[in-house]
């Protein structure tokens, strides 16, 4: 309707327009009408003024309009402009349309200050960082946290915090890091997670991190508790024989609570008897010494000497190391290889974890009827993972989370470093070590390499 109406008006005004300039041409050669000629012609130039006005009006409201939405000046209004209907309903579509806009930015400034009350009143320090140089976000957790204003730059947040921003250059996209840093003369755990993005363009890096001093203390308390439970244990199972062998042997040289036995006067069964003692005080003695090395051995962990190895390679190879062993106990080995992939690790000491879960597996099957061992191999999301699975009694529920507490085993004679270290080993390739279990159907070890 506005277009047909604005269409009729600009064909009468050249209608118009032309029927001047028409006039203009009859009278033009007639002297005697100078005057007509001059009135007539500023007729015909203010008819094509008022064409080009009528014409270009709406160019002109639909410039203002888009200049309003780009600058987000939603104050400018079209109403009570009179310019005929033609332009009434244009400008009131003009109108929902600023009205429309303003709400949009209205709302979407509310949604972003709930926001920032959310971020401002959580308890994890939050920094967004815009191209490595400009600070675009930084929440009051962050700045109590780390005892520092809030900069604008990168590089004044460096001079505030350079322990802090010297970790953070230092971590890669997704990774998690420990940090403990010194804010005030007191010591903090950090534990700090570095997203890197990219919107619009632009490079982002987004740090959130929280200080988890008292939950790391309440762990370490706890896991110190369980190993003095385990060495007192296994110290005292030692120590009790000594002593009670040592007293027997001291009351044995004894006559009397005042006279001792001399040389000559011991029998053969007494030295029989002291023989005896002695053989099993030096047993009990190696023993404690072996539990001592094999502490020693929990706690030194060497540095990763690490390199790009071929997961198919090296499990094939594990399994021609350990098919011989495993058929005296009639266990069948099987390799599940879905995709070949490299991880770069310490060969030697992911050996050491994959013949210690097999091993394991194969004790765990003494009771199976036909045993089976398997490993597998794949990727999936940001890990790859190796899985050793066993059918057999599986581990006890009460038990599932001590076995990697060292010195925990559920074997007679297990010194229960096995798993203990194993662990230690994935921690130290930025990898995991986890087990699931069921009741009489097996256990499942798998080790998760990030990347």
């Amino acid at each position: 309707m506005v277009s047909k109406r604005f269409a009729l008006l600009v064909i009468l005004r050249v209608t118009l327009l032309m029927l001047s300039m028409t006039a203009l041409a009859f009278i033009f050669a007639k002297t005697e009408l100078f005057f007509n000629q001059i009135i007539l012609l500023s007729i015909i130039v203010i008819q094509i003024a008022e064409l080009i006005r009528f014409i270009t009006f709406t160019n002109r409201e639909l410039a203002k309009l888009l200049l309003a939405i780009r600058y987000s000046d939603f104050s400018i209004s079209f109403k009570g402009k009179k310019h005929g209907k033609s332009f009434q309903e244009l400008q009131n579509a003009f109108v929902e349309i600023i009205e429309a806009f303003k709400k949009v930015s209205v709302e979407k400034e509310a949604q972003f200050k709930f926001l920032k009350v959310i971020v401002d009143n959580i308890n994890v320090g939050i920094i967004a960082i815009k191209e490595e140089h400009q600070i675009e976000l930084m929440n009051k957790s962050a700045q109590q946290l780390l005892s520092i204003p809030a900069p604008n730059y990168w590089k004044q947040f460096v001079q505030f915090s350079p322990d802090f921003a010297r970790e953070f250059s230092e971590m890669e996209d997704n990774e998690r890091k420990l940090i403990e840093l010194n804010i005030k003369e007191e010591k903090l755990q950090i534990s700090a997670h570095v997203t890197r993005l990219k919107i619009l363009n632009y490079r982002y890096s987004i740090i959130t991190f929280q200080n988890i001093k008292s939950e790391i203390e309440q762990k370490e308390i706890e896991a110190w508790h369980k190993l003095i439970r385990i060495l007192t244990h296994e110290i005292m199972n030692s120590v009790t024989p000594i002593t009670s062998l040592t007293e027997t042997m001291r009351m044995m040289l004894q006559q009397d609570e005042t006279k001792e036995k001399k040389a000559q006067e011991l029998s053969e069964e007494d030295l029989d008897d002291f023989r005896f003692s002695l053989e099993t005080i030096q047993r009990r003695s190696e023993g404690l010494l072996h539990f001592v090395e094999d502490y020693r051995k929990l706690t030194r962990v060497k540095n990763l000497d690490q390199e790009q190895v071929e997961a198919t390679e090296l499990l094939e190879n594990m399994a021609q190391l350990m098919t011989p062993e495993l058929q005296k106990e009639q266990i069948t080995l099987e390799l599940r290889l879905k995709n070949s992939f490299k991880l770069f690790i310490d060969r030697k000491l992911i050996e050491q974890v994959l013949i210690n879960l097999i091993t394991n597996a194969k004790h765990a099957l003494k009771t199976t009827e036909k045993p089976l061992i398997t490993i597998s191999a794949y990727s999936r999301e940001s890990e790859k993972v190796i899985e050793i699975t066993d059918n057999g009694t599986g581990i006890d529920e009460s038990k599932i989370d001590q076995i990697f507490i060292p010195f925990f085993s559920t074997k007679e004679n297990g010194s229960g470093i096995g798993l203990s270290l194993s662990k230690q080993i994935m921690k130290k390739h930025r990898g995991d070590l986890t087990v699931k279990s069921e009741k009489d159907k097996g256990a499942s070890f798998r080790m998760s390499f990030k990347g």
